[in-house]
């Protein structure tokens, strides 16, 4: 059980919805999916422009490092648009699984490797474009990770990186298993402050801060009432409420409020970062 949440924590934030869904959407899927239309609206996966975040464009010069990649959607997003990417986690056999996968694609170049970071097998400066998704809640000393993400980065580089956010997780500790909040799952929460100031204490210029999930932490909230496996098929409370949330989003007004409630009680907090 411990396995399957910390699994599913790290893929909580946008992508996979918790139905299975192509990790890199078109525009009638996202309209058919409330999760993907959720994420979508939040700024994830813009075909049209090519920014896997917006604010965060990825093209064929770029390399990536997805460090802490789990299943892997945004380096599918990454190799999708012919990108060499590199993909890192510490569970060998979701990145031989990951890696087939995105030999699939029209990727430059792809790199498995099974790391805990500690440090990154890379040399200095290997990418341009650097994405951690909810992996430093999980790191014993985030200061000495973002050390090694900046050492991989080439001067000029993007970094994409999010943690969840503070309100969302003081709900959950009041909710959650105590598991939620032990290693190797979150062993810390991180302020808004702090992670600000993490990132720039480790030398990055800050581009742009998000908040987004409105609907991830009330699906968690619930999750713990459905006393379920981490894995479909989901239980009705759970059908009902993505349902519900499809039909927010489908009204006129429903992008509006989706905004206004991710701000009040987002599920992550999100910075883009550049190394000088």
């Amino acid at each position: 059980m411990l396995q399957r949440l910390k699994q599913l924590l790290r893929r909580a934030l946008t992508a996979p919805a918790p139905a299975p869904v192509a990790a890199t959407p078109n525009d009638a899927a996202i309209a058919d999916n409330a999760t993907l239309r959720d994420a979508h609206l939040s700024g994830w996966f813009r075909h049209e422009s090519g920014e896997l975040f917006e604010g965060f464009p990825i093209n064929a010069e770029d390399t990536v490092l997805d460090i802490g990649c789990g299943d892997g959607p945004f380096a599918q997003f990454c190799a999708e648009r012919g990108a060499e990417v590199i993909v890192a986690d510490i569970d060998g056999d979701k990145i031989a699984a990951l890696a087939e996968r995105l030999r699939q694609t029209s990727a430059r170049a792809i790199t498995p490797l099974v790391t805990d970071a500690n440090p990154i097998p890379l040399p200095d400066g290997s990418a341009n474009k650097i994405i951690a998704m909810e992996v430093l809640e999980h790191v014993e000393d985030p200061a000495q990770f973002m050390r090694e993400l900046v050492r991989v980065a080439k001067p000029g580089a993007q970094f994409l990186l999010t943690v969840p956010d503070p309100l969302g997780e003081s709900v959950q500790k009041k909710l959650a298993p105590a598991a939620y909040f032990e290693h190797p799952n979150h062993i810390r929460v991180f302020q808004r402050e702090e992670f600000e100031q993490l990132i720039l204490d480790a030398g990055l210029i800050i581009e742009r801060r998000a908040d987004y999930g409105f609907y991830w932490s009330v699906w968690w909230f619930m999750f713990w009432a459905c006393k379920q496996e981490l894995s479909p098929p989901w239980h009705p409370l759970l059908e009902s409420w993505t349902h519900t949330w499809n039909l927010l989003l489908s009204m006129p007004d429903g992008p509006r409020i989706k905004k206004a409630l991710d701000q009040a009680m987002p599920k992550s907090q999100a910075i883009i970062a550049r190394k000088p």
